[in-house]
């Protein structure tokens, strides 16, 4: 049994995506996705890679996924899957690619700056 792994990352979040053929069983850190990931929204936007490319219920994906919060985590998943099903069928990749799931969101956290209230946010000026 042919089983091809890689790595999604979004915000802080990493997913390590274990893919192998099957019958569509997705497991998240060892839960089902419907468990660890509540949220409808959150479940769609883990799995759309198997919705662009027809494939539901044609592999199995055994997830790892640390850090960060549900949002960053799901979408870690989706990038993950992606890697995974290009390394699968390399024929997949411009559908993907298309609907912008092969690219890494690079947008990150701003540091706080010192001086400021947060990252941008400043502390009220006084005047007098």
């Amino acid at each position: 049994m042919e089983v091809n792994n890689a790595l999604g990352r979004r915000k802080t979040a990493v997913a390590r995506v274990y893919l192998s053929v099957g019958t569509g069983n997705v497991t998240v850190n060892g839960k089902d996705v419907k468990v660890y990931f509540p949220s409808l929204v959150m479940q769609n936007a883990a799995l759309k890679p198997f919705e662009v490319t027809n494939t539901v219920g044609q592999y199995d994906v055994r997830v790892l996924v640390n850090g960060g919060g549900t949002s960053g985590q799901s979408e870690a998943v989706s990038l993950g899957i992606t890697r995974a099903l290009v390394k699968f069928d390399a024929e997949l990749k411009p559908a993907l690619k298309a609907v912008g799931l092969t690219t890494r969101d690079p947008r990150m956290v701003e540091r706080k700056k010192p001086g400021q209230k947060k990252a941008r946010k400043r502390f009220q000026f006084v005047k007098r």
